[in-house]
């Protein structure tokens, strides 16, 4: 055999063949996971734009205040000025609303929460935060690390 095919037979078998575990690679599951993605079903204007949203998985709307999200929005829900703009959460009126840092009142085309056609939702995601928690500020002291708005795994345990 020539060295070239030597070398990638054995860098392409596996020295332990077999099955690989299934807690090696998890699939993610979206609901055990805060906070979360969520439909968006109305989008009011305004000097700061208030975002209604729809449960997700059974879970109301989790974001906190300094949570920054991003909007992906279809082009056959209109608002198409919104669509990849990224805000932070500024308020919190309801469990299905969120008010978001950014100026719509003028020049953005109207949301259309039940198009004609077209199968993506419109969608608002958490993307980060503002990070305004301590993060080892004091050198060589570990605190923990606790930003607000950070991602948290809320998976239920396995029963054992």
């Amino acid at each position: 055999m020539h060295t070239e095919v030597l070398i990638w037979y054995y860098m392409s078998s596996s020295i332990f063949p077999g099955p690989i575990a299934p807690e090696n690679n998890p699939p993610i599951e979206p609901q055990w996971f805060q906070p979360s993605n969520f439909q968006i079903t109305a989008i009011s204007y305004g000097t700061s734009t208030t975002v209604t949203t729809a449960p997700a998985f059974g879970v109301n709307n989790n974001y906190v205040i300094g949570q920054e999200v991003r909007f992906n929005i279809p082009f056959a829900n209109g608002a198409q000025q919104l669509n990849g703009q990224q805000g932070i959460v500024i308020g919190i009126p309801g469990t299905n609303q969120v008010i978001v840092n950014i100026n719509t009142s003028i020049g953005y085309d109207p949301f259309i929460s039940v198009p004609l056609f077209g199968r993506t939702p419109p969608q608002i995601s958490a993307i980060g935060d503002t990070n305004s928690g301590p993060i080892n500020t004091t050198g060589r002291n570990n605190v923990g690390t606790t930003i607000q708005g950070s991602f948290l795994n809320i998976s239920p345990q396995n029963p054992t």
